[in-house]
């Protein structure tokens, strides 16, 4: 069993009085220390199943299990919990706050969990996430200091920074050059290495395919690839 389960998840939407079939009964498994690339074109769905690993949005049909547990059977406030220790959030965007520094955006996170506060353990872990990102000389700087490189480096420490099982990262190259691009790829690999993280991406971007050692493709709302490789 892993640690997300996907089971015949659909996903419909209204577009005026038409249904439009997004995701059309997915089954997918996913267990710890993966590094996985949902591939597709545009409009494919690799998105929206995302979103629903991610739990920001609920399935039509189907269900999605975190460690075997159905996520239809939870309140809200267990979501949100879930959601916010359970999982990490790397946009395309950054989705970095304006008037907050480097180290600000990042601790941000541990301010809204149920023991919300920064201690010295929080201190350390940050202090090692700014390291890690290499961002030691830039953390007194604001985003709009910083480059598109440097700004989703603060975006995976933030991610990191509540030592989630899992990070979902949607198009997180797309607003990089390639060298920069590049450069983050092999810093999310690294993390996923050496804390044994869980990554799962939804890309158009053949350098994450390549990267994947699970590689799942997607057309039309269906999984057209499932497959676990073994990287040197």
């Amino acid at each position: 069993m892993g640690i997300i389960e996907l089971k015949q998840v659909k996903k419909n939407y209204m577009l005026g009085k038409t249904v439009v079939e997004a995701v059309r009964g997915v089954d997918i498994s996913i267990d710890a220390g993966d590094f996985i690339s949902i591939a597709g074109p545009s409009g494919s769905g690799k998105s929206t199943i995302l979103n629903m690993i991610g739990l920001i949005d609920n399935p039509t049909d189907g269900d999605v299990l975190i460690n075997g547990t159905s996520t239809a059977l939870l309140k809200d406030k267990a979501l949100t919990r879930l959601r916010h220790e359970f999982i990490g959030f790397i946009f395309q965007s950054f989705n970095l706050i304006p008037v907050l520094t480097v180290r600000e955006n990042i601790e941000f996170p541990l301010l809204l969990g149920k023991k919300a506060g920064i201690r010295a353990s929080h201190r350390e872990w940050i202090d090692t996430l700014i390291s890690e990102v290499g961002l030691d000389q830039h953390q007194k700087h604001r985003p709009n200091e910083l480059s598109g490189g440097q700004r989703q480096r603060v975006a995976i420490a933030r991610a990191l920074v509540t030592k989630p099982e899992v990070v979902l990262a949607d198009e997180p190259t797309a607003n990089l050059d390639s060298v920069t691009g590049e450069q983050i790829l092999a810093l999310m690999k690294k993390v996923n290495r050496d804390l044994n993280t869980t990554f799962i991406f939804s890309t158009h971007d053949n350098r994450i395919v390549e990267l994947a050692d699970h590689i799942i493709r997607v057309k039309d709302g269906l999984v057209t690839e499932n497959q676990k490789r073994s990287l040197s």
